[in-house]
């Protein structure tokens, strides 16, 4: 039977062999052909709001205000006409002042005005006459009625006519009394016109401070006077 004694050299020995095993063992260990895992990392985002602030809110379209129109502070003035006959000229002569003296003041301002009316010259003899007239008032022309009743040292007469004469500013200024907050006035209009009466009046349009578009009518009276109503 073979057996082994450790002497004190085999003793070392061996120890240095466990030791250099370990070694091998412990390197072997620490070696390996797979890469660590690594912790998955978010991709980085971008944006170009500021940390801690809201995004800015996004504009809408508003309706945009208007500069209301000044209203008119006082009445529209009364045209001075001149040129009146002396109270013993021709009586012919008194009617026709009188006539044009009348169409400037209904339509708001002079300008120059004749009035033709034939047989006009005959009115002075004694009793009723029923005469025809045309009134031009700024090259506008317009007929009417004219009855004179005469007598030996007094004369009365009348006038009438479904039409009138009227200037555009005037009407313009009716309408801005009757809409206070009017930025935009347009009415269908010459400069001057001649209208009925009668009929519906003069359209005119009217832009509001809220830019909004209103209608409104300016019926005109025989004596110049203006009503505005909306519609």
């Amino acid at each position: 039977m073979l057996r082994g004694f450790l002497t004190p050299d085999r003793t070392k020995f061996g120890v240095a062999v466990f030791g250099l095993s370990a070694l091998l063992v412990f390197l072997v260990a620490g070696c390996s052909d797979t890469a660590p895992e690594t912790a998955a990392t978010p991709p980085a985002t971008t944006s170009s709001t500021p940390p801690g602030s809201s995004p800015a809110p996004i504009p809408t379209a508003s309706t945009p205000t208007l500069t209301p129109l000044p209203r008119p502070s006082k009445a529209w003035p009364t045209p001075t006409v001149t040129g009146e006959p002396a109270s013993d000229a021709p009586l012919a002569q008194r009617i026709r002042f009188a006539i044009a003296k009348q169409a400037q003041i209904a339509a708001g301002k002079t300008a120059t005005t004749t009035v033709n009316c034939p047989g006009i010259d005959k009115a002075e003899t004694a009793g009723k006459h029923d005469l025809t007239c045309t009134v031009t008032y700024a090259g506008k022309p317009y007929t009417g009625r004219l009855t004179v009743d005469a007598k030996q040292y007094t004369a009365s007469y009348k006038f009438t006519s479904e039409s009138v004469a009227i200037v555009k500013p005037k009407v313009l200024d009716a309408v801005l009394r009757t809409v206070p907050d009017a930025a935009k006035v347009t009415c269908t209009m010459d400069d001057v016109a001649v209208v009925k009466h009668t009929a519906e009046g003069i359209a005119c349009d009217v832009t509001t401070t809220a830019n909004a578009v209103q209608p409104y009518k300016a019926q005109i009276s025989g004596n110049g006077q203006i009503l505005v109503a909306k519609g």
